[in-house]
């Protein structure tokens, strides 16, 4: 399918959701990453009186604010800018648990950072009869790279069907900035932090195995790991069936 054709149908779809629910329009939260631009700019074209990106810095990088802020001047999207660093401290003091800098902490920090941009997206989504759109691609979905109830925690996920390298293509043709489009994926969760680091693995490698089945086999082994341990985040909560 032809770039220009699939965001038309990307664009459709998102229209169709949304009036299928009864809603008026769309909040996508902009993070100013490649995944979340390029929603931005879709979900504006789906509704361009009616779309609301959110910027939410929380100990993240200034340049990451810089071109989100860069992608809305460009567009003409309208954004509301919300701190999140004094509810997160807040959270944290009222917290009981580590103090320590290990991985498990710092992870559990950083998915604080996540949910806290869910309940600000939905407090947004309430207010003006808005769906939230999440910005996960096909390629994070399948590993489960993404925060269960943070960035996960969406209505609907127009770009979920796509690997890393459609988002890219989607990029280049919608015009999103050059330096958003070249700079290392990164959720933000804390400084040098990158997608690829954190996956062991590259998106390329990830996406031909999941368009292709093509990986050598020590790969292989780690993404199909990687996608059954994450099988709970892409599913409802079980519901126990005994009586």
């Amino acid at each position: 399918m032809e770039v220009e054709q699939l965001a038309r149908k990307i664009v459709l779809w998102i229209q169709e959701q949304v009036s299928a629910a009864g809603c008026k329009g769309v909040v996508v939260g902009m993070s100013g990453g490649l995944d979340s631009s390029v929603l931005a700019v879709l979900c504006y074209r789906a509704f361009p009186k009616n779309m609301l990106g959110v910027i939410m810095p929380c100990y993240s990088s200034r340049e990451d604010e810089e071109h989100a802020l860069a992608v809305a001047s460009k567009f003409a999207i309208p954004t509301k800018v919300v701190a999140l660093e004094p509810v997160f401290d807040t959270l944290l003091k009222a917290l009981p648990g580590d103090t320590s800098e290990s991985s498990v902490s710092r992870l559990a920090k950083a998915n604080l950072k996540a949910r806290l941009r869910m309940l600000t997206l939905y407090y947004f989504a309430n207010q003006l009869k808005y769906l939230v759109a999440g910005a996960g691609n096909r390629s994070e979905l399948a590993v489960g790279y993404f925060t269960k109830y943070g960035d996960g925690g969406v209505d609907i996920l127009p770009l979920g069907n796509l690997v890393k390298r459609q988002v890219r293509e989607l990029a280049n043709f919608l015009g999103i900035p050059q330096p958003i489009i070249d700079k290392p994926p990164s959720a933000g969760l804390w400084p040098g932090q990158t997608d690829e680091g954190e996956l062991g693995l590259s998106y390329d490698e990830l996406d031909r195995y999941l368009v292709a089945g093509e990986a050598p086999s020590g790969l292989r082994q780690k993404i199909e790991s990687m996608i059954a341990a994450s099988a709970h985040k892409r599913l409802p909560p079980p519901v126990a069936s005994f009586q």
